[in-house]
């Protein structure tokens, strides 16, 4: 009964549609500490809207006076983070590339919304582990350990609003930055659990009808979507479905198009909601063979050139990247800052390709840990290290110090071309090719236990 009331409370501010004051300036600029590229991209609207090179002292600035303002996306390969910038802001921003969500802080004027959406962003991460350990408790008890987090960033929000004046659309946005992900978690029990656990409990989706499913505001704000992803998957369920059986069916990714397609009307909303399933459908490889079927069904919901293009390209690469192709030719630099290509580093021997950031040094660290080991189980293997980005002076520093041999230590000269024709959505993806540079596996785990197993078969 309490989330029923927290979350009535909240929704008069999440569903009020606000007018947008005639925009003037803002200034937007900032230092990266240990960059890992070569400028600060802006993304509105999930379309790229700038590029701030960063200067001699890795800093970057620009004076907009003419944008639509509201939520943005700072990103630097390989990391990002979404900042809300309203006309006669003056926001600096500040951020170490060894671990850039904690380090990332803002001052100036604009500041203080930033920062309580990096602090709520944050403590949600901590939170990740102590609710895992939650799942297996009741629905009453779960749903009262929620009750308790979102009392306390409600308190935590309200003393943040008395003490700085907020615009009607930044109290939407740093309000919702902790409603919705606590909502999601909801969603994320019921899903876990199963809806039998639920069943008998008819107040624990109470907190729904508080909330909004065409919000204009929120449309590119990662939470909402988070959280509507969740909301769709629970009603495309049904009773006795086991959702991490589920997920990765073609049918079941069908049935959560056409949700959308029947209780979402926000025109691109939609399009936003079908294009985060078809990537998901999309990058279960398993599914390869029944992905035309899908494409079918999102070609008809979805309406948006860009992401129709975008969904048809990732599917083209797919079928590149699968066994029997040629690896896709991609320019690469080595330790002294020679460019290569793809073609004449893999030839000539099997090669495992294995991927790190300059962002994540410890798991470069275990990932190279693996790598001794099974060089030695597996000798005729070329096992070869990618960074995703270009070399600098701190990676030929950390390889000197760990002792790690350059030669087979490459990097990536474009990540945003080579990530789409290689399909790279995570560090612990592994590609293994023959001595002729053909694929074997384009879609192998670095980091699963029966990666070497994987190994063993395609060597006997």
């Amino acid at each position: 009964m309490a989330k029923r009331f927290l979350f009535l409370g909240l929704c008069l501010l999440l569903s009020c549609n606000q007018s947008v004051e005639p925009p003037t300036s803002a200034f937007f600029g900032g230092q990266i500490i240990n960059p890992s590229s070569e400028y600060i991209a802006l993304y509105k609207y999930d379309q790229r809207i700038d590029s701030l090179a960063l200067d001699e002292n890795n800093r970057f600035a620009k004076q907009y006076d003419s944008i639509n303002f509201g939520l943005f996306k700072m990103e630097h390969l390989p990391e990002n983070q979404m900042v809300l910038i309203e006309a006669g802001d003056s926001i600096w921003s500040r951020a170490n590339m060894s671990d850039f969500n904690a380090s990332l802080v803002f001052s100036g004027l604009g500041s203080a919304k930033n920062n309580f959406l990096m602090d709520i962003y944050l403590d949600l991460e901590d939170e990740v582990g102590f609710l895992s350990s939650k799942y297996a408790s009741d629905s009453q008890e779960f749903s009262h350990i929620i009750d308790s987090l979102i009392q306390e960033k409600r308190d935590k929000w309200d003393v943040f609003k008395t003490q700085n004046p907020l615009s009607p659309l930044a109290q939407k946005i740093t309000q919702a930055a902790y409603v919705y992900p606590y909502a999601n978690r909801l969603e994320r029990y019921a899903l876990i659990r199963g809806k039998s656990t639920v069943k008998n409990d008819s107040s624990f989706f109470d907190f729904r009808q508080f909330l909004v499913y065409g919000e204009n505001d929120l449309i590119f704000f990662e939470p909402y979507i988070t959280y509507l992803m969740s909301y769709l998957s629970q009603e495309a369920l049904e009773e006795g479905m086991n959702f991490f059986q589920q997920k990765g069916n073609t049918e079941f990714n069908i049935k959560r198009l056409e949700l959308i397609d029947q209780r979402i009307n926000h025109i691109t909303l939609r399009n936003i909601l079908a294009r985060t399933v078809a990537y998901e459908e999309l990058l279960n490889f398993r599914n390869h063979a029944y992905h035309e079927n899908f494409l079918k069904y999102y070609m008809r919901l979805n309406n948006s050139p860009l992401y129709l293009t975008e969904i048809l390209g990732l599917h083209r690469a797919l079928i590149q990247m699968e066994p029997g192709r040629r690896l896709p030719v991609a320019q690469l630099e080595n330790y002294k800052g020679e460019i290569t290509n793809s073609d004449d580093a893999f030839a000539g021997q099997p090669t495992i390709l294995y991927f790190w950031s300059q962002t994540q040094m410890n798991h470069f660290k275990r990932t190279h840990e693996r790598v001794m080991r099974y060089k030695k189980q597996f000798p005729n293997y070329r096992f070869i290290g990618i960074c995703i980005q270009p070399y600098n002076n701190l990676v030929r520093n950390y390889q000197e110090i760990m002792k790690i041999d350059p030669v087979d230590q490459l990097a990536l000269v474009n990540f945003e071309q080579v990530s789409n024709e290689w399909v790279i959505t995570l560090l612990n993806k592994g590609i293994i090719l023959d001595e002729n540079g053909i694929i074997l596996d384009g879609f192998t785990n670095f980091s699963a236990t029966n990666f070497p197993d994987l190994l063993q078969e395609f060597q006997n």
